[in-house]
């Protein structure tokens, strides 16, 4: 397994700085039934209480509650998909980095602020709908070990941070079936 270097991925930034802004894709679900396992879907449920349904999300606990429940505000994890795709090198070990909506999509703090609302499937009909979160989203050891030191501290980094190449969290506010390949549409603070 190769790592990308600092180099590599300061040079993939212009891909990154690409990416659609107030109209993306969705290019992979993840749902992650137990701890390390990872299931690809082709469309998934979002439920209001339990985030992705059969996602493990609702059965762990938190040390950013007082009571160790799960955050009502880290329901889903969404990553960058090209962020994702160049760090991971192959298909199968995209869904690795442990999130489980990854996006076509600028996911940057300028472009996104929190409240920020994704929605999926036609705009005027929503299949579905989430918002976007305060809580910061920053990964962990087992990030490091699959696509090594390098990428963490450059997805947390003076460049990642403000991207957002680490992901988001969100909250589902409109439940609902979404579908890999489905639009998503962007609706900021104030827009909607």
């Amino acid at each position: 397994m190769r790592y990308r270097t600092m180099p590599e991925l300061i040079a993939f930034l212009p891909s990154i700085d690409a990416t659609p802004r107030d109209r993306g894709t969705l290019a992979l679900i993840v749902r992650r039934p137990e701890i390390g396992e990872r299931d690809v879907l082709t469309e998934a449920e979002l439920d209001q209480h339990l985030g992705l349904v059969g996602d493990n999300w609702s059965r762990r606990t938190s040390s950013r509650t007082p009571d160790g429940s799960p955050h009502p505000d880290t329901q889903l994890n969404v990553m960058s998909h090209p962020m994702v795709q160049f760090l991971a090198d192959d298909p199968a070990r995209e869904p690795l980095a442990g999130d489980q909506l990854y996006l076509d999509l600028d996911l940057s703090t300028a472009n996104l602020p929190a409240g920020s609302r994704l929605v999926f499937g036609d705009a005027d009909s929503p299949d579905a709908v989430i918002e976007v979160t305060e809580q910061p989203h920053t990964g962990c050891a087992k990030f490091i070990e699959r696509f090594g030191e390098d990428a963490m501290r450059f997805v947390n980094g003076r460049e990642g941070r403000p991207r957002r190449l680490r992901g988001l969290n969100a909250r589902v506010v409109m439940p609902g079936t979404i579908r890999r390949g489905s639009t998503v549409t962007v609706i900021r603070p104030g827009q909607g």
